[in-house]
């Protein structure tokens, strides 16, 4: 059975300590991408006429970080004003520190993640002995498989995911605390 075309539109705030996250949409097709420079009512208009929207960078339990992104968007980038809007799109990504407490908060579905360690200091923060080529061996490799599998239906994507993640995260200290934060709701 072949795989319906998904919409897809990816906010990924442009920070150079997230562009290993590039990865997992680079090849995907029907795409519209946020970075920088648009307007939060443009990217509202984009959700609301997608399949998928896949959220990545920074964050909190409130939201998606802005980063210099958008203009009128405050702090957050994604928030609880673009709740009503995620509700519909069940094959959503969240990857963000603390994305779990937003899409539980707010009910949401789709695959994402809870706190994320991206950096050596959030590996200290987080009580995980880790050097940066343990940190780097782990952020490339999650996005390389996310991408691999991103054109799945979110349950097929987690599995595989979790799967191939899941054997870094026997050897990488990092890779097994990420490993344990990921969700599928």
């Amino acid at each position: 059975m072949k795989t319906r075309k998904l919409k897809n539109v990816i906010v990924h705030p442009e920070d150079k300590s997230t562009e290993f996250l590039r990865p997992i949409y680079k090849k995907t097709t029907s795409k519209r991408v946020f970075r920088k420079g648009n307007s939060i009512e443009d990217i509202r208009s984009q959700i609301e006429r997608s399949d998928r929207v896949m959220m990545m960078g920074h964050g909190c339990p409130s939201g998606l970080f802005n980063v210099r992104m958008f203009s009128g968007a405050g702090g957050l980038a994604i928030s609880c004003q673009e709740v009503e809007l995620l509700k519909n799109k069940p094959e959503s990504i969240y990857i963000w520190c603390n994305a779990d407490r937003f899409v539980e908060r707010y009910e949401l579905h789709g695959f994402y993640s809870g706190m994320f360690i991206s950096e050596v200091g959030e590996a200290k923060y987080c009580g995980v002995t880790a050097t940066q080529e343990m940190v780097d061996e782990s952020n490339n490799s999650f996005s390389k498989i996310v991408g691999k599998h991103i054109h799945l239906p979110v349950s097929k994507l987690y599995d595989r995911v979790r799967k191939e993640y899941g054997t870094l995260a026997e050897t990488n200290p990092v890779a097994k605390y990420n490993y344990e934060r990921l969700y599928l709701r």
